[in-house]
């Protein structure tokens, strides 16, 4: 299988984050990716596709916004990582909004997503690795593995949060379409539902969005993911939550896998995305499956046996020292 990653990804390296009332450590740190690395056989670099697939996902003010907060943030005189603090709940429309604190709040949902000094540079070449990996199976290649970081999942065309900045998996299943695809499905196996993926896709039926995570109603994204969610005009049918409950072990884990499995193949897509997330591992600081390494294997294995050209594209995964064992025991299902 081949591998990619680009080292530009570490660059990207907030400090804090805001979580459960209090600031802490940032949970999805460069330590992350350095232990999977040491599991991993050599990975290679992605070329420079440049703006161009990016901006087919996020719109030109976003990614405006994305390159220049961090600089806006010290030209106002403000110290350490760009974070927001006002959201606004109803009304949301375009504004042309001046301060910074203001444009955190048009295109962010959390305060546990701060902007950093390189996070663009970070985020661009985890899309990036997502673009080599897809263009890799486009090309032949049975699966490929993008070791993406930070994430994409809960990033939205106009909007970071979860630790998302550029929403890899959609820009990478766009680029599949772009290349005459006509169907493509993404499969959502992170712990937490992959909600800028579904309102990216919502609306089409080009694209299946299968989601497998914790509950909405206890966990985050909250707002996001629940079963009635089913898509919407064009995409009505082509989404498909499944939220299981805090506790959920391998038995139950599978059921769900052969029911989101079942809806891939009767989408009948030429290319299967995959957005993995090792935070169901039941030792995840901040998840509440219970999911082993070896369970990741026959998950994959699982997956894999849907016989589909396959892009692995990675979201996340907290506990950092097992990381690179969970994450090799789902590629080796492969």
């Amino acid at each position: 299988m081949k591998l990619f990653f680009d080292p530009r990804q570490l660059d990207h390296a907030p400090a804090l984050e805001l979580h459960n009332g209090g600031y802490v450590p940032y949970a999805e740190h460069p330590g992350r990716v350095k232990n999977m690395l040491a599991r991993l056989t050599e990975t290679e670099a992605p070329t420079d596709r440049g703006e161009t697939p990016i901006a087919r996902i996020h719109g030109p003010a976003y990614l405006a916004f994305l390159k220049s907060a961090h600089r806006q943030w010290v030209d106002a005189g403000r110290a350490g990582d760009a974070t927001g603090y006002v959201w606004p709940i109803v009304g949301r429309r375009p504004l042309h909004l001046q301060r910074i604190d203001a444009q955190f709040g048009q295109y962010s949902f959390d305060a546990a997503s701060p902007v950093a000094a390189q996070t663009w540079d970070g985020a661009y070449w985890a899309a990036q690795t997502a673009l080599a990996a897809t263009d890799a199976v486009l090309n032949g290649a049975p699966a490929a593995f993008a070791l993406c970081r930070p994430p994409g999942h809960h990033a939205g065309a106009d909007y970071l949060g979860g630790y998302c900045y550029l929403n890899n998996v959609a820009i990478a299943a766009q680029a599949a379409i772009d290349a005459g695809k006509a169907r493509v499905a993404i499969l959502d196996v992170d712990y937490h539902h992959g909600n800028g993926t579904q309102d990216i896709f919502y609306d089409r039926g080009d694209v299946l969005f299968v989601s497998i995570h914790a509950d909405p109603v206890t966990d985050y994204p909250f707002f996001w993911g629940h079963a009635d969610e089913c898509g919407d005009g064009a995409g009505e049918g082509a989404n498909l939550n499944i939220p299981l409950p805090r506790g959920t072990g391998m038995a139950d884990y599978q059921v769900a896998l052969k029911t989101a499995l079942y809806s891939i193949a009767a989408f009948a897509p030429e290319v299967l995305l995959v957005s993995f997330g090792a935070d169901t591992y039941e030792g995840d600081p901040i998840s509440q499956f219970k999911l082993k390494t070896e369970d990741f294997t026959e998950i994959a294995a699982q997956i894999s046996a849907a016989d589909l050209p396959t892009v692995i594209v990675m979201e996340g995964g907290y506990a950092t020292e097992a990381l690179g064992d969970n994450v090799a025991s789902f590629l080796s299902g492969f």
